[in-house]
């Protein structure tokens, strides 16, 4: 896989299950997630796997849990899940689904996951879902770490209250300081042990930046505390992406190592 080639640490995927005609963002054109990083373990060898991010209450949690847990087990425990609520009101409604309960649910589903990842067979009593001695099997190969995606408060909230991470998107860096601050003082206070890892998605791409530019950022986003960096460059075919990863592994990792 060229991405092990040039050095990159994991390849992440974007997950939407529908797309309303008159939605101008995200592109349209989306593989499925699971299925495309299974495609990514079975061509590769070591590199890690990621979601930015799932849309998790727009599955059932069991579902969720063993699609998840196999791709894990499958990759040889490769795999961290970017998991968030969603936006988009339209893609609840076109999946007959309440938009308003979605962090209610999607705080359920995470517990969900990690018991039936570690107890088999397991029982859950809660508002949104409920089950007695359910197995769900495979396990995870390793324990998969959840890096919580969010704009918004509550989002900050769930990362330092149950998350292993912070999944951070379209947000300025003396912004994303202020955000990652918060998340540390409560993480500080509930779970001071704890591994954490703050995240950032960014669009950088040489074939349509300044290198310059994307050196700046990178520094920015490193002083404000971004630990790992998910690039999605705005390409249209696989050749042209692959190649403004290999350009952006030149601009940036030198002053990395």
């Amino acid at each position: 896989m060229r991405a092990e080639e040039i050095g990159l640490s994991d390849v992440w995927v974007s997950d939407h299950l529908v797309f309303p005609a008159d939605q101008g963002y995200p592109a349209s054109y989306l593989f499925d997630p699971l299925l495309t990083l299974g495609w990514a373990a079975a061509a590769s060898e070591r590199i890690g796997l990621g979601t930015s991010v799932m849309v998790v209450p727009q599955y059932h949690p069991l579902h969720l849990a063993n699609s998840l847990a196999s791709l894990d087990q499958l990759s040889g425990g490769r795999l961290t899940v970017g998991a968030g609520v969603g936006w988009s009101a339209a893609e609840y409604a076109a999946l007959d689904q309440e938009f308003h309960t979605r962090g209610a649910r999607m705080n359920e589903a995470l517990e969900i996951m990690r018991l039936v990842w570690s107890e088999s067979p397991a029982t859950y009593q809660g508002n949104h879902y409920r089950f007695e001695d359910i197995k769900v099997l495979p396990q995870p190969a390793h324990r998969i770490p959840i890096w919580i995606g969010g704009s918004s408060q509550p989002g900050y909230d769930r990362a330092a209250a149950v998350g292993d991470g912070f999944q951070g998107l379209s947000t300025p860096p003396e912004e994303l300081a202020r955000i990652m601050t918060g998340i540390r003082a409560k993480l500080s206070a509930d779970h001071p042990d704890a591994p954490f890892t703050f995240s950032y998605r960014t669009g950088w791409d040489p074939q349509g930046m300044d290198p310059a530019l994307i050196r700046d950022e990178r520094d920015r986003y490193g002083e404000a505390g971004v630990e790992h960096v998910v690039s999605a460059p705005w390409r249209t075919d696989a050749d042209a992406w692959i190649r403004s990863m290999e350009l952006l592994v030149e601009i940036v990792e030198p002053e990395l190592d």
